[in-house]
């Protein structure tokens, strides 16, 4: 079984922004109670999983613990499950929370990949989506994480945003990539109708990027980024060696296990997938009754695999190994859908070379349509 990767969420943030639909909450003083909650449900999983060579703790914000607090959840990580050698261990962190002391201890913790929200480097970019650091406060937190001693840094940038231009943009990924940051990470802006941003562009506040300017905006990042040095490995995901990509993330793409705690947090192993409840109160509650903390799960048929296989896959530059692919899943593809794959190949979105089925730049612009082409 490949090896799995443990998520912890940290459901807790100074101010939401306006177009986060992650779960979160700006009640701080429930941080103690969240983290007895999580202590807890670490006991619940201590012989479930094998050697994890992944952490990653998002949220939410989990720079805003303190130093104690966090130093409390990887104490809790090392005593109840075991932590491969080398393993990545990757924090998120908002730019205004990483001072020279903090980002020292986190060295200290074994954090070795530090992902930091940037978002933009456009102060009205900035306070249209409401973050809470500046522009001047992001670069400060990248010199000082350098400083610290961190060798694995990844930005997290944002475009697409209502009135942005692709020269204003094209300025943003030249800034990050003048701090050299090993990944990085480009999203266009989304919007669930639930946000605060959401409802205002339901009401007609803004309108975001029609689908030409959103692919040129998507084919310029990959073309600056690809010119500069960066592997285009993933749909939105970029780094500067094949060494440096997210391992932790990898695991959603390709059907490894992992393991989510915390309020929110998804989980997979095998064919069983389940998620926590989105509710700090109630999730603490079912801990405290000695249950698991679980709002819903399913398990997924072979079919499900396979059409999981197919949209995960076609979002990397990995794509399919067409063998395993077809000792998995009983389906040979090449066979099967020779005339389909032939005139997508020919159309320019899939390249299909030693075994491997691989979406070009062109299928990575479509890649969530395409696997239903197949």
């Amino acid at each position: 079984m490949k090896p799995p990767g443990l998520y912890i969420h940290v459901p807790f943030c100074k101010s939401k922004c306006g177009y986060c639909d992650f779960y979160s909450g700006t009640s701080l003083d429930l941080i103690p109670f969240f983290l007895n909650a999580l202590l807890m449900e670490m006991k619940q999983y201590r012989c479930s999983f094998g050697a994890f060579d992944t952490v990653y703790i998002g949220g939410g914000t989990p720079s805003l613990l303190k130093q104690k607090e966090l130093e409390s959840v990887f104490a809790g990580v090392h005593d109840h499950f075991d932590i491969s050698d080398g393993s990545e261990v990757t924090l998120e962190a908002n730019p205004a929370d990483l001072k020279p002391d903090y980002l020292r201890a986190l060295r200290d913790m074994g954090v070795s990949r530090l992902n930091i929200g940037v978002q933009s480097f456009h102060q009205p970019t900035l306070n249209f989506l409401g973050r809470r650091h500046s522009v001047q406060e992001a670069g400060m937190a990248i010199d000082r994480a350098r400083k610290a001693g961190f060798e694995n840094l990844g930005l997290d940038l944002i475009y697409g945003v209502p009135g942005m231009e692709i020269d204003r943009w094209i300025d943003i990924l030249m800034t990050a990539i003048f701090f050299e940051p090993e990944h990085l990470s480009c999203y266009q802006l989304s919007l669930s109708p639930e946000t605060p941003l959401g409802k205002t562009l339901h009401e007609g506040g803004f309108s975001l990027p029609d689908e030409d300017l959103s692919l040129q905006f998507f084919m310029k990042s990959s073309e600056i980024l690809e010119a500069a040095g960066y592997i285009h490995y993933e749909v939105s995901n970029y780094a500067r060696d094949i060494s440096l990509i997210s391992r932790h993330n990898q695991k959603y793409w390709d059907h490894s296990p992992y393991l989510g705690l915390g309020p929110g947090a998804h989980s997979f192993l095998q064919n069983e997938r389940w998620w926590n409840h989105q509710s700090i109160m109630q999730y603490a509650s079912d801990l405290e009754r000695g249950e698991r903390p679980i709002e819903g799960e399913e398990r997924l048929s072979p079919e499900d695999l396979m059409l999981e296989s197919l949209f995960l896959g076609l979002r990397t530059r990995k794509g399919i190994d067409l063998g395993i692919f077809r000792e998995t899943n009983n389906l040979d593809l090449e066979k099967e859908k020779r005339e389909t794959l032939q005139r997508l190949e020919d159309d320019g979105f899939i390249v299909i070379r030693e075994g491997h089925l691989s979406p070009t730049l062109r299928g990575y612009a479509m890649a969530d349509s395409l696997p239903l082409i197949l």
